[in-house]
């Protein structure tokens, strides 16, 4: 076999160029599949993106900012009406990708914005019509009906993993007591996309709690972390069969003890972090089990010993220096939102508008985007950004 052959020969194994690729930098595996058919099917299958995303992590590219008004999602029936000027699901979009969602009108189709990970959007209008909508595939579907009927909750998304094309997800109901009652038992609703059903169980604690309502889930992991009543934090594995549900205190802070704004999200390690701001600035801590425990993420949960860990503290006057025009609004300042997987960066709002902080170096930069952000009611509304996993599909390429 000459030279020439076997270099072929080799090239032309799957197996040998999934090494190869793997070598590649996130900057440049999205530009390889233009080199053949053969590249584009080898990097975007899901064996090679799993290998590949365990060594190198996922990158994310911002496509806006979801806007969910509380006052309009679930309103009874006498409640408050929507302009009917305001979009249900508004999106300030920060990028072109950003404005052709909103042109192509599949948001004025999806109800009202509750959650979203990993490109998946859940949507729709309380107590029984839900929507997901995968941007990438551009695929939407229907909920069916939920069972039980819950007049105030909270929710959860969880995007379990991609098979090919396909996504595999759940999506959460949890009842939220009216009175705030403290009960050692609380009533979920789970939704499967693997079975299309939803299966109704109940939860137990311990001690008393009392899930916070309309508020959203973190999921790191697996693992849903509710913001519960009382400055305590739920935490629960739906991959355990006892159905419990830890609870852990939340951190007071010195900066932000009179916190007025609190986010959740998932640090660069794969730990929940919680960040907390007043109007004098923000605090943020990480959530490590006891030492010694199962290097699994919270397995049983309700067993094992937390502790926060504070990451990273910053005096809101830092950002008013460096950019005085908007000290203005120096009673407007809080945290907004963490980036996924991301433990130095941070988006902070003030007034209406939108800034990136990196908290190793200080800095910030304003966020452009394009929307009536003046118009928003800032005190009813939960503004999520919304990011895009930065990896390429066969059915998006040509």
């Amino acid at each position: 076999m000459s030279r020439n052959n076997s270099v072929y020969a080799v090239l032309n194994c799957d197996d040998i160029l999934h090494e190869i690729l793997l070598q590649l930098p996130p900057s440049t595996i999205s530009q390889s599949v233009i080199v053949s058919k053969r590249w584009l099917r080898v990097i975007c299958s899901s064996s090679f993106r799993r290998r590949y995303l365990s060594r190198w992590g996922q990158n994310y590219r911002l496509l806006g900012f979801f806007v969910c008004n509380f006052l309009y999602l679930g309103r009874p029936r006498d409640g408050y009406r929507r302009p009917t000027w305001e979009p249900a699901l508004p999106l300030l979009s920060t990028c072109k990708e950003g404005d052709d969602l909103k042109l192509s009108g599949i948001l004025k189709r999806l109800g009202y914005f509750m959650d979203c990970s990993n490109g998946i959007i859940l949507s729709g209008l309380h107590p029984k019509t839900y929507y997901v909508y995968n941007t990438m595939t551009k695929q939407q579907y229907q909920l069916p009906e939920p069972q039980q009927f819950y007049k105030t909750l909270c929710m959860a998304l969880i995007v379990e993993e991609y098979l090919d094309d396909e996504i595999c997800y759940k999506v959460i109901r949890a009842k939220c007591e009216g009175k705030l009652k403290e009960r050692n038992t609380v009533s979920i609703e789970t939704f499967s996309s693997k079975t299309g059903k939803w299966k109704q169980s109940t939860l137990m604690c311990p001690t008393s709690f009392a899930l916070r309502p309309r508020t959203v889930g973190m999921v790191v992991g697996g693992v849903v972390h509710w913001f519960a009543m009382w400055g305590k934090l739920a935490i629960y594995d739906p991959r355990l069969g006892d159905r419990h549900i830890a609870l852990v205190k939340l951190p007071a802070g010195e900066l932000s003890v009179e916190h007025e704004e609190s986010v959740l999200g998932e640090s660069s390690d794969g730990l929940l972090q919680y960040g907390q701001s007043s109007n004098l600035g923000l605090e943020i801590w990480i959530l490590e089990k006891e030492a010694g425990a199962n290097p699994s993420m919270y397995c049983n949960c309700t067993h094992l010993r937390y502790n926060w860990i504070l990451r990273w503290r910053l005096n809101f006057k830092v950002i008013w220096k460096q950019i005085p025009s908007l000290s203005m609004h120096f009673k407007e300042t809080q945290i907004l939102s963490f980036l996924p997987q991301n433990s130095k960066s941070v988006f902070i709002k003030l007034g209406w508008n939108i800034v990136l902080c990196d908290l190793e170096t200080k800095t910030v930069e304003i966020v452009n985007y394009q929307g009536r952000g003046g118009s928003i009611s800032w005190e009813s509304s939960k503004v999520v950004p919304y990011f895009l996993p930065a990896w390429p599909l066969s059915s998006s390429v040509s």
